[in-house]
C-alpha cells in the first residue's frame, strides 16, 4: 500500500536512520518559514501539489522519513520532548493508542475535518489526530498459479487453513510489521478474542511462512508480483493490500488488460492512517497549515497514485484503476481503537509464542 505497496510499507527490524528530502535546505523546524514533516518511508506526494501548498501558504516543506510505520512511531515517542519536526504522518489504527497514550500529539482540529467521512473519525473530544487515508490489508493471490493448478483461490480466513492451500501463504511478522499486525487483528476480529489462537495453530500446521516485513514477503516470496517473479518467489498467497493489484497494472512496463494478482476479499482488515501536530513542535502555525493541506481535495485526490491508499474526505475521487482493479472491501474486519489498545501487546506476545517458537 502506498508506496505502501510500492515504496515499502513493510515494518522491518531495527531503526533506520533519518533521511531528509523536500524542497528546502533549511536545517531546523525552528525556521518559521519551514514546516517539517516526520513520516514513514511510504510518504509521497506529487511535486506540483506540494508546490501549490508552499506557494499558497508561504511555507517550505522539509520531510524526514524515519523507516517503516512502527519504527517511525516508536522513534517519535522517544523524541517527543524534542521532536524531529512539527507534524507526524503515518500512525495507523493498529498503533494509534500507543501514540496517544504517550502524549505524542497536541490538540488541533484541522480545517476540513467536517468533510471527513464519519466512519474514520476518532478522538473527537480532543482532536489530537486527523484521519488522512484508509486501505485494506488483504491476502493477494497469483492468478497464474491458481489457473495453472486449476485451484480456486481462497475466499476467506478459514479457507487459508484448508489442505488445498498448504505451504502457499506468506505473511509478515505481527510483532514487527504493520500489515502483519493488521492480519492478526483481522483474524481476531473474525474468530474472536480466544478463537484466533486455534486458527493460527491451523495456519502453522498448514505451512504458513512468516517473514520480517512486507517488502520481503511481497518482493521476494510472492510469485505473483513482478519483483517476486524475478526473485523466484514460490508463494502464490501473500498478506498485502487491496490496492496492490492496481499497482501491478500501473507500474507494469506494458500495461496488462487485467491485473496479474487478485484479492481474497474475505481476508481483509480495514486500516486507517492519521497525522497530528507533534507535542513541543517548534513551528505550530506551520504544522497546522500543513494538516489543513492534508485534508484538501487536491491532496486527497493526489494520494491514491502516490501512496496507493484511499482518501477519507467525502466526494474525493479515486483513479479508475482503483475502481477496476482494487476496490475497497465491502465487509472488511474492523476493530475499535480501544479494543486494539487493550489487547494488542498481549495478542502479539501470544502470537509470537504460538507461531514463531
Amino acid at each position: 500500500m502506498q508506496n505502501k505497496t510500492f515504496v515499502a510499507v513493510a515494518v522491518g527490524l531495527g531503526l533506520i536512520g533519518l533521511s531528509a528530502c523536500g524542497s528546502t535546505d533549511a536545517k531546523s523546524s525552528g525556521d518559521s518559514k519551514t514546516v517539517t514533516l516526520v513520516s514513514h518511508d511510504s510518504w509521497a506526494v506529487s511535486k506540483n501539489v506540494l508546490a501549490d501548498f508552499e506557494k499558497q501558504s508561504g511555507y517550505k516543506v522539509r520531510v524526514l522519513k524515519d523507516g517503516d510505520a512502527g519504527q517511525a512511531v516508536n522513534k517519535a515517542i522517544l523524541t517527543k520532548d524534542n521532536p524531529q519536526g512539527d507534524v507526524f504522518f503515518g500512525v495507523d489504527n493498529t498503533l494509534l493508542s500507543r501514540a496517544l497514550d504517550n502524549g505524542l500529539f497536541q490538540p488541533y482540529r484541522a480545517k476540513g475535518a467536517d468533510r471527513i467521512l464519519p466512519q474514520y473519525r476518532v478522538d473527537q473530544d480532543k482532536h489530537r489526530v486527523t484521519p488522512i487515508d484508509t486501505g485494506d490489508i488483504c491476502v493477494n493471490y497469483d492468478k497464474a498459479y491458481f489457473s495453472k493448478h486449476k485451484l480456486t483461490p481462497p475466499q476467506s480466513f478459514a479457507d487459508l487453513a484448508k489442505p488445498a492451500y498448504k505451504n502457499l501463504l506468506v505473511t509478515e511478522n505481527a510483532a514487527t510489521s504493520s500489515p502483519g499486525l493488521g492480519f492478526l487483528l483481522g483474524s481476531a476480529g473474525r474468530f474472536g478474542d480466544t478463537g484466533w489462537q486455534g486458527y493460527w495453530k491451523k495456519l502453522k500446521a498448514n505451512g504458513v511462512k512468516v517473514v520480517d516485513g512486507w517488502e520481503q514477503a511481497y518482493y521476494q516470496e510472492f510469485s505473483g508480483s513482478s519483483e517476486g517473479k524475478k526473485a523466484g518467489g514460490d508463494r502464490p498467497l501473500v498478506v498485502s493490500y487491496a490496492s496492490s493489484p492496481p499497482a501491478e497494472v500501473i507500474y507494469a512496463k506494458k500495461r496488462p488488460s487485467t491485473a496479474p494478482t487478485g484479492v481474497s476479499y474475505g481476508t481483509c482488515f480495514r486500516q486507517t492512517e492519521y497525522a497530528g501536530l507533534l507535542s513541543n513542535a517548534k513551528n505550530t502555525k506551520g504544522g497546522k497549515a500543513f494538516l489543513d493541506f492534508l485534508l484538501t481535495k487536491e491532496f486527497q485526490e493526489d494520494m491514491p497514485l502516490n501512496m496507493f491508499v484511499y482518501p477519507v474526505r467525502e466526494a474525493a475521487q479515486v483513479p479508475p484503476e482503483f475502481v477496476k482493479y482494487g476496490p475497497q472491501a465491502k465487509n472488511p474486519e474492523t476493530m475499535a481503537p480501544g479494543k486494539i489498545a487493550a489487547n494488542r501487546d498481549q495478542w502479539v506476545k501470544s502470537w509470537t509464542s504460538l507461531v514463531l517458537k
